[in-house]
């Protein structure tokens, strides 16, 4: 069955370790586009913070943004669906994150916001370069987080935390997959992301799927982290870049080049264009 939609996580993926979309994967997905497949960004990130080259895919239509939160369609402009995380969960989140002093970061309508004190101070963290510039550039400081979260608490995307240590990291995730009404997910090894009861990319693709006539079967799912697992065991074709975590490689049907490789190109022209 040929492939009518495909679904392209961005970071590790799509994006090469430049954070930038290479010209061989951008043509290959117009030329996808221009014999009629569906190509769907999806992402963990919020929308203000995906980068400009994706804008610059002619035809794109759809993105999934937040991990599967909240659907835009980029002709219309318009939010044409959304799935955020329940305001009784958000206040459990708050409450259990008040006690740590992890970096917390919230996505709500479109935008991510931190704490100003983690930001002015970011770079004495031991997150890497790359991860502290991207911070600053797509993250909006603000004065007390935790008490924006809860006056927006009825339109939050995403919380996500943030680690310097793993074994911190590893024993926040015990805690927070105690929260009720959440799903606990990850795109980095620096973090957790918490997300609504019923949040996912592959949640999400199905609405689309539904919107667009496609079957699960005529999608193709490329990815590389945890987030994007449930996503590729959705589609009919799922692939993993090289660089995929070992979990997400165990779901998938084909292993294409890196995302530094144009994975992403290399996938499309062998299972689309050829």
């Amino acid at each position: 069955m040929s492939i009518k939609l495909i679904a392209l996580d961005l970071d590790g993926t799509t994006l090469n370790d430049d954070r930038v979309i290479s010209e061989a994967n951008r043509k290959a997905l117009e030329e996808a586009i221009d014999r009629g497949v569906n190509v769907v960004i999806a992402t963990g990130r919020t929308y203000s913070a995906l980068p400009e080259d994706v804008f610059r895919i002619r035809g794109i239509q759809y993105v999934l943004t937040s991990n599967g939160a909240i659907i835009t369609d980029l002709r219309e402009k318009k939010v044409i669906y959304e799935n955020c995380i329940a305001p009784s969960a958000v206040e459990e989140a708050v409450a259990l994150l008040k006690q740590y002093d992890f970096m917390v970061e919230a996505f709500t309508e479109g935008h991510a916001y931190i704490d100003k004190s983690f930001y002015d101070h970011i770079k004495q963290t031991g997150l890497s370069f790359r991860h502290v510039d991207y911070v600053l550039t797509t993250r909006e400081p603000i004065a007390g987080l935790f008490d924006f979260i809860l006056e927006h608490k009825e339109h939050i995307e995403n919380i996500n935390v943030n680690f310097e240590d793993q074994r911190d990291r590893a024993r926040m995730r015990q805690v927070l997959l105690g929260l009720e009404n959440t799903t606990l997910t990850t795109s980095f090894d620096h973090n957790l992301e918490i997300g609504g009861a019923t949040t996912s990319k592959a949640a999400a693709l199905q609405e689309l799927e539904h919107v667009l006539g496609v079957k699960p079967e005529e999608m193709m799912a490329i990815g590389d982290s945890p987030n994007d697992a449930a996503m590729l065991r959705l589609a009919g074709m799922p692939v993993a870049v090289g660089n995929a975590k070992d979990e997400v490689k165990a779901v998938a049907k084909y292993v294409t080049g890196t995302n530094h490789e144009d994975g992403v190109a290399q996938a499309v022209r062998k299972f689309v264009l050829e």
